[in-house]
């Protein structure tokens, strides 16, 4: 049996460096972050950059994820920095994208390429139809080397709810929606049996309607094997029993980053298998403070950099037969 060590992490407002020529920002969007960039230098960015490839490279027993999607980069040029500051003996992949998000954040992948080939026949960007530019949907299909599987992963970094959450919920109810169009495409063109792996920050909980109405997400296994809707399984649920959270905005504890898989994973006589006990929160010394636990948060205006993201990174177990 062969374990793929999957992650997620929304990095915070990983940006480049004012004015830096790998940015390329047009003038729009170097007003849209002006506040982002106030005391954004490359030291700041450079001690960004080895606190967040700190805490990576103490996952999987120090050995790193095999396959770890981000967001809130703003372009390949900086996660190429955090996978050059890396303490692993990987040899890591870059999956990106540069969205038409309004603050320039994109949603990417990394992946072990001496494990996986990347397939890039088959990476798409789906767009979410909305007033406002907003991120898009990302699929990318990676192929084991050794076994020749393939698994689809899904990046997602929903509408925020900073115009309330419902104001806000209509977009994140569209993106929901648009998530589930393409997991039946998927399985159209692949079959049932294809392993899809959706991860994200979808700035709502898992018993949220944009999740559970619109983008089927369930925490019922069953019904993702049996039933005759793209349902997604929802592996967050043994988490928040546990009263656990990846995101805390005002004292209120939520899991708004999530994993979800198809019914090619979901299922026990198919080629993958799945623990749901290997569902967890990444969290190392000083990550966390508080009744809480609620993420430290990297501030360029503090001498001391105490912090890292204001999300905690999540990871699961896929094991291969």
């Amino acid at each position: 049996m062969t374990s793929h060590y999957i992650s997620w992490w929304n990095l915070e407002n990983l940006f480049d460096v004012k004015d830096a020529p790998t940015s390329r920002r047009p003038d729009d969007l170097a007003r849209k972050i002006k506040a982002d960039l106030k005391n954004w230098t490359s030291d700041v960015l450079t001690k960004k950059i080895e606190k967040l490839a700190w805490v990576i490279s103490q996952m999987n027993a120090s050995t790193g994820p095999d396959i770890m999607g981000v967001c809130e980069v703003e372009n390949a040029h900086v996660l190429q920095l955090l996978l050059d500051a890396l303490n692993t003996n990987r040899n890591y992949g870059l999956i990106h994208h540069d969205m038409g998000d309004k603050r320039g954040i994109d949603v990417a992948f990394i992946y072990d390429k001496d494990k996986f080939d990347f397939n890039t026949d088959e990476f798409f960007h789906h767009t979410v139809v909305k007033r406002y530019p907003t991120r898009e949907i990302v699929q990318a299909t990676v192929v084991n080397k050794s076994s020749g599987n393939e698994i689809v992963l899904i990046g997602n970094h929903w509408p925020s709810r900073s115009a309330g959450q419902y104001e806000s919920e209509p977009y994140r109810i569209i993106t929901g929606e648009t998530l589930s169009y393409f997991i039946e495409r998927i399985q159209e063109i692949k079959g049932d049996d294809a392993a899809i792996v959706v991860m994200g920050d979808f700035n709502d909980d898992p018993y949220n309607r944009s999740l559970t109405d619109y983008a089927l997400s369930v925490m019922d296994r069953d019904k993702v094997v049996y039933g005759r809707n793209p349902y997604l399984y929802n592996m967050m649920w043994p988490l928040l029993g546990q009263r656990k959270a990846s995101y805390v905005y005002g004292g209120v504890p939520m899991m708004i980053d999530q994993f979800m898989v198809s019914k090619g994973i979901a299922k026990k006589s198919g080629k993958f298998s799945l623990d749901e006990k290997k569902v967890k929160l990444e969290i190392f010394e000083g990550m966390v403070s508080g009744r809480y636990d609620t993420p430290v948060r990297f501030g360029q205006e503090k001498p001391d950099f105490d912090g890292f993201s204001d999300h905690l990174p999540i990871s699961f177990v896929l094991d291969e037969k």
